[in-house]
């Protein structure tokens, strides 16, 4: 069995992206997103891979994956250290590909936070 992840919503001056992204859903939207985000933490990585919850999109940025129907969710996330990963923001696809845009803006808030992390 996976080590427990352990995921936390990132919150910069005061905003949280996240949270605001989570309660902007439809209620069936919101409920299967943190049901997917609470099964990775319980079941680990391995298991949320192959059950395709998340998806590597490049060498510092991931996605987790939820659908309810024909709308789909997806919340960007990186590695804090060891098992602690901090999602960034969320978002609703609208095409097969993760716009540039998007990862472009975790690893913005990546960039971010790492710096206050650092310089606190």
């Amino acid at each position: 069995m996976d080590k427990k992840v352990e995921f936390e919503f990132l919150e910069l001056d005061n905003k949280n992206e996240v949270v605001e992204f989570i309660n902007s859903l439809p209620t069936k939207d919101k409920a299967k997103l943190l049901q997917v985000i609470s099964k990775i933490e319980t079941l680990g990585l391995t298991t949320a891979k192959k059950m395709q919850w998340i998806k590597k999109l490049d060498s510092e940025i991931y996605e987790v994956r939820s659908k309810v129907g024909s709308n789909i969710q997806r919340c960007l996330y990186f590695q804090k250290v060891g098992n602690q990963y901090i999602i960034t923001h969320g978002f609703t696809k609208k095409e097969q590909k993760t716009p540039r845009k998007e990862i472009q803006h975790a690893k913005n808030l990546k960039d971010k936070y790492m710096r206050g992390v650092n310089h606190d």
